[in-house]
């Protein structure tokens, strides 16, 4: 990797949070989450190449983030549509791929459409709908994979676990939507015996799934704090974002909370 072409202007603040050389900052931190990554997946038996790492964008600048493209990041993660939205402009010279990993409201679908490579957040049969009519203007398909509530907490969004089959029926309905698995948010919490029964029970209903329809393979879970586990528990993709971004400014609550969603 090289060090940036063009080297946006620090403001007291970067510095603060990202340090004088957000570049080394991240080259490093990347370089700590792969050595993780391949550590879990020889622990579990499995292939590097078998897991995918999505960097977790969500409230890192637009001007910060052409450091992280520069140490390598391709695959953007987005919360917040409108945050997205705003990001992409700034960097609209840069080919990276979007990914929106948050709750979306059915009014910003139109948002969604123009340039989302990927959404890790389906959980209604109304977005899905307005999801595939948008689709259908813009004339391109969309990666989906379908969110699953496994920590059955109410601050967090998806469907229920005995909801997923019926709700896997109604997406054939809406041919521009192209599942790849189901996602979800586990309990927050540094006890991974707590954690790990919701990974484990993704894994379970994408097995049965798969059997339903076999375009659901892939699991998408695990974070910063836990995404170690869900490697071990087969996830194919993680989201991470703390451990290579730094903390954020702002809490998290139970990761996205309602008040921080569009």
């Amino acid at each position: 990797m090289n060090t940036p072409i063009h080297t946006p202007s620090l403001t007291a603040e970067d510095i603060k949070r990202f340090g004088p050389d957000p570049f080394s900052m991240f080259s490093r931190n990347l370089a700590s989450v792969e050595t993780r990554i391949a550590q879990a997946c020889a622990r579990a038996g499995r292939a590097r190449e078998t897991v995918r790492l999505l960097p977790i964008t969500k409230t890192v600048p637009a001007h910060i983030l052409r450091f992280a493209y520069e140490a390598g990041i391709r695959d953007f993660g987005e919360n917040k549509i409108q945050e997205a939205v705003a990001k992409r402009a700034e960097l609209q010279d840069l080919p990276i791929d979007w990914c929106i990993v948050g709750h979306l409201q059915t009014n910003k679908v139109k948002y969604l459409t123009r340039f989302a490579r990927e959404f890790h957040a389906l959980d209604s049969v109304r977005l899905a709908e307005t999801l595939n009519a948008r689709l259908d203007r813009e004339d391109r398909s969309l990666d989906v994979y379908v969110q699953v509530n496994t920590s059955a907490e109410e601050s967090k969004y998806g469907l229920q676990p005995g909801e997923l089959l019926p709700y896997l029926d109604e997406l054939g309905r809406f041919p521009r939507l192209k599942p790849r698995g189901l996602m979800t948010l586990a309990v927050f919490s540094t006890d991974l015996d707590k954690v790990r029964p919701c990974f484990e029970r993704l894994r379970e209903l994408r097995d049965t799934a798969v059997r339903h329809d076999p375009a659901i393979r892939e699991l998408s879970m695990g974070m910063s704090n836990d995404f170690e586990e869900a490697i071990v528990q087969g996830a194919d993709v993680v989201r991470v974002g703390e451990a290579i971004f730094g903390k954020r400014s702002t809490p998290d609550g139970h990761y996205w909370p309602v008040a921080a969603n569009p």
